[in-house]
């Protein structure tokens, strides 16, 4: 049995869910800064990096298609500056995108999922059909949502059906 070939999938950190932003969550400067240390583990061991931006109508309250709010975070991209983008406007990363297509020419097998909001887009891409055919976990730490209560609450109702673990239990131990 080979080892899994693992990609690091990091959904909608974007300017408006940062403090500036439209629509603030908690914890996410915490949650951006481990994500850019996931990012750095990921590229030690030459995991691919995607990210997932999700583009909403003019009309939407945040992530207005054409805003700096619908943006990835700076930060994010400079730490991530040639990973591939995917194009989203649904709560699941795999509706309407190019995500499987993605993951099928990177050969991947294996899913490392974390992002905003843990209750919507990232369990919604976790449980989505198209993901069944991988192996996956969620990087709990690299996760936020409206509130501390509402992501242990996401949390703890997705632990049955998916690996909840701490990027540096699955990037320390990976061996890509």
């Amino acid at each position: 049995m080979t080892d899994p070939r693992h990609a690091l999938i990091i959904i909608d950190l974007q300017n408006d869910y940062f403090p500036e932003g439209k629509f603030p969550l908690w914890n996410t400067v915490p949650v951006l800064d481990k994500t850019i240390d996931a990012i750095k583990l990921a590229d030690a061991r030459n995991i691919p990096v995607i990210l997932i931006q999700h583009i909403a109508p003019s009309q939407s309250p945040f992530f207005c298609e054409g805003t700096s709010g619908t943006e990835l975070h700076p930060r994010l991209l400079a730490a991530a500056p040639t990973a591939p983008i995917v194009i989203k406007t649904q709560a699941d990363s795999f509706l309407g995108t190019t995500l499987t297509e993605t993951l099928d020419t990177l050969k991947v097998d294996s899913l490392l999922i974390c992002g905003m909001m843990t209750h919507n887009c990232v369990t919604h891409t976790a449980l989505s059909k198209a993901a069944e055919k991988y192996q996956l976990a969620i990087l709990q730490d690299c996760c936020t949502t409206v509130s501390e209560i509402l992501h242990v609450i996401a949390l703890k109702a997705i632990e049955p059906r998916v690996s909840l673990r701490t990027s540096e239990q699955v990037l320390g131990a990976v061996s890509h």
